[in-house]
Parts: C-alpha cells; structure tokens; sequence
C-alpha cells in the first residue's frame, strides 16, 4: 500500500511490508531506528476525555519524510524508544493546534518539545482566520479534501477499523507539505519570527498545570458572593481540583461549581468526613495562592473609555489590514479593555505585537 500526496513532491513510501499500526515493542523499536535522522516530523495523536481529568492517550499519528505511521500507544508496554526520538532537543514538531495534543503527551512523558511549529497559528500571520481547522487548510494549500465523520470516534476501541486507520493517517499526511508552504511564505513577508515567538506559551511547562486563577474566574456565580466568600471558594477548589487529579475524574464530578458556591458562602455545610479531609488538605497543602483581589462584574464604560476603546479598535484594524492578520490575533475585545485600563501583562505589551502597536 502507497500513499502519495495530491500534486506534492513528497511521496509516503509505506509498503506492504510496512506496519501501519505499531502495536508492540518491538515494531516500535524498528520504526523509531527509521526516523532517528529525521529532524522534521508531522504529529497528531487521539485521546479520550469524556470521563477523566487527564487525557487518555490512544494513538499517536506520526508523518516522517517518507513515511506515515501509527503508535497504538493501548497496545505498546515501553513507549521510552519513542519518547526518547521526540524530546531529543532537535526534533521539530509539526501540529496543527497542538496545545491539546502536547498536554495528553505531556501527562504521560512528562516532557515537553524543545522545537514546535504549529500550522493553525503559522496560518493566521497569513490571515487565515485564527482557528482555521486542519481539513479548511489543507483544502486551501493542497486542494485535498479531508473527511471528518470520525471526529468523535471512541479511540479505545480495538481492533481498529481500517478506514479509522486511514481517517487517522490523513490527519498527519498534509502536515508537513502545509508547513513547507506557510514557512516559505511567512519567510517572504517577514513573519515567520513572529509565528516561532508565538509557540513559546506552548513550550512552557507551566502552560499545561491547572490555572485557578482563571478556574475561580470561570467558576458559575463567583462574582455575587462577597470577597471573603471567594477566598473560601478558592480553597474548595484547590480541593476539587486535587481530588480530580487523584481519582482521574472531571472537576464537576467531585463537586459542581453550585454546591462549591453554596459551600463557600455557608449556604450548605461540608459533611464531618468532608470538613475533616478538606481541613487537613488546607493545611498540608503547598498551594498558597489566592485571589488577589474580589471578583466582580467589570464596571461600565465611561463616555471617555468608549472614546478610547472606539480608536484602539479603529488602530487595531488597520493594523489588521496592513499586515494581513486577524485583528484579534492582534488583540482580542477582552483584553483591549484590560489594556485600555492599565494591565501590562498583557501580550501586547510585548515581543512582535509591541513593534507594531505603537500608542
């Protein structure tokens, strides 16, 4: 069996001889003393999150220069051979979106990727709109059109049907021609700086460890209880959060974001068990962040804010026009109202955003 790509130079030269489903350790150890040269590779994977804290890695979908494969990573005792490849510190990755695909790897290698370009992100500095999906690029680049009936196909399931096969092997196959044509491009316009600075979130470790900040802000009803009610919230969900990680289940089914609420404002009471297991986690916890100030719905406009949200939204959008990018990869409306109130955190305070918004 061959797969060659619709009108592209690069041609996948997996035989008959070729496991395109890697299921054992030793077929893993063949494959990765084939791509050990390869400094470029095309990565998708498979998970399952439906009734789990962490994602359940299922399959990872690898395009190497000549090759296109599949690691059953259900089916596979040592994926270290692997891993070892893709951490290697000069192996490039190639994905499209790849926050999610570098978490469910990132909780089972403990790793993260020294080198990333992502072609969601490379395609919206060429004004592609800023989630253009996998299947919308590839039509565009390549003029292939890519099925997505196994979109929400249980990945668990074995043995795997041949055209779930294909369906997987087609989400890496254009990876790499579609960041050989976006690279040149960004290269001709001078932004591919800008693409690689702005995959940097996505190497940081940090990136992938719960943010209670922004849980306790997406937590329902926050904002009408009183601040030191918030600060009790908080600490349930340091709790919560906790024992999700420790029984691998969502963070609502330990405790839905209203029985948090009426728990921290008093309108129900923790069990003795419940208070006794919350209180010694309060104390041996090492977490000692806190909301830093009360949660509250943000205030309107003054007639002299609107003035000035009304010109850095006409300043954004020329920008947007003059650089062929989408305004909000520029700044989105929530956090030009940040700016616009004096947060400098904000990205664009920084790095490429900085040298072209100019007040």
């Amino acid at each position: 069996m061959k797969y060659y790509y619709h009108n592209l130079l690069i041609k996948y030269n997996n035989t008959l001889n070729t496991t395109v489903l890697i299921k054992n350790d030793k077929q893993l150890e063949k494959y990765v003393e084939v791509i050990k040269d390869d400094t470029v590779l095309g990565i998708d994977t498979e998970f399952r999150r439906v009734n789990s804290y962490f994602p359940e890695l299922c399959l990872i979908q690898i395009a190497s220069k000549y090759q296109l494969e599949c690691v059953d990573v259900l089916s596979i005792s040592n994926l270290k051979p692997l891993f070892d490849k893709l951490y290697d510190g000069k192996t490039l990755w190639v994905i499209h979106s790849a926050r999610q695909d570098i978490e469910a790897l990132y909780y089972l290698s403990g790793k993260i990727p020294s080198l990333l370009f992502d072609t969601q992100i490379g395609a919206s500095f060429l004004n592609y709109p800023l989630q253009v999906s996998y299947q919308s690029l590839t039509e565009k680049l390549q003029n292939v059109f890519l099925d997505k009936k196994y979109t929400r196909f249980d990945w668990r399931i074995r043995p795997l049907p041949n055209d779930v096969l294909q369906y997987a092997l087609d989400d890496v196959k254009y990876l790499l021609p579609n960041y050989n044509n976006l690279t040149k491009e960004l290269k001709n316009k001078g932004k591919l700086d800008w693409a690689e600075e702005e995959v940097e979130l996505l190497l940081n470790k940090d990136t992938y460890k719960p943010n209670f900040r922004k849980i306790l802000i997406k937590t329902k009803g926050i904002s009408k209880i009183s601040h030191q009610n918030q600060e009790n919230a908080f600490r349930l969900i340091l709790w919560r959060e906790s024992a999700a990680q420790q029984k691998n289940k969502p963070r609502r089914w330990i405790m839905s974001d209203e029985a948090l609420i009426a728990y921290a404002d008093g309108t129900r009471k923790l069990s003795n068990d419940q208070n006794i297991l919350f209180e010694k986690f309060i104390r041996e916890t090492k977490l000692k962040v806190r909301p830093k100030k009360a949660l509250v719905a943000p205030k309107p406009f003054s007639e002299t804010e609107k003035l000035l949200i009304n010109q850095l939204k006409e300043k954004i959008n020329h920008l947007s026009l003059k650089y062929a990018i989408p305004s909000e990869l520029i700044c989105s409306s929530k956090n030009l109202v940040k700016f616009m109130r004096g947060d400098n955190t904000l990205s664009i305070n920084r790095g490429w955003r900085s040298k072209i918004f100019k007040i």
